[in-house]
């Protein structure tokens, strides 16, 4: 079997892969190295030579586009600091009731929209509770358990 077709096939696999993963970018620089192996192998070059063509383009474009490519293609993360506020108490200042889709809570100073992680319990104004975690702009509090004093 010719080699060119070998090439060819290889760069059919790599791009059918490639294209499966919706952009992940897992196979392209093996692409890329087989079409340059295949163009190796159409001029007449040995196989040892075809192989040694594949991995190197392979691997450098790998090696030299990979980090370029995953800086400016990752989504940026905002950070928001709203992840200081876990774990941390606050005052209800409007009643919550997941039923009624309302609630309001006090921490460090700030309002938050509170939902009740414990379900369809009701948290009274005025009540402690300690933020669990946020879902959007809802901070998601469990009522605070009251601490025993030793004697």
């Amino acid at each position: 079997m010719n080699l060119v077709f070998i090439w060819l096939i290889l760069f059919i696999v790599f791009l059918v892969a490639e294209l499966v993963t919706a952009g992940a970018l897992v196979s392209i620089w093996f692409c890329v190295g087989s079409l340059v192996a295949l163009v190796a192998a159409y001029f007449g070059a040995a196989f040892w030579v075809q192989m040694i063509v594949f991995f190197v383009v392979s691997i450098g474009l790998l090696l030299g586009t990979k980090p370029f490519l995953k800086k400016h293609l990752d989504p940026q993360k905002m950070a928001t600091n709203a992840d200081r506020i876990l774990k941390n108490r606050g005052i209800v200042e409007e009643e919550i009731n997941n039923l009624k889709g309302q609630g309001a809570v006090k921490i460090d100073g700030k309002s938050w929209s509170a939902r009740n992680v414990d379900g369809e319990a009701v948290i009274p104004i005025g009540a402690e509770v300690t933020v669990v975690g946020i879902e959007g702009v809802k901070a998601m509090v469990r009522a605070a358990e009251k601490e025993t004093i030793s004697k």
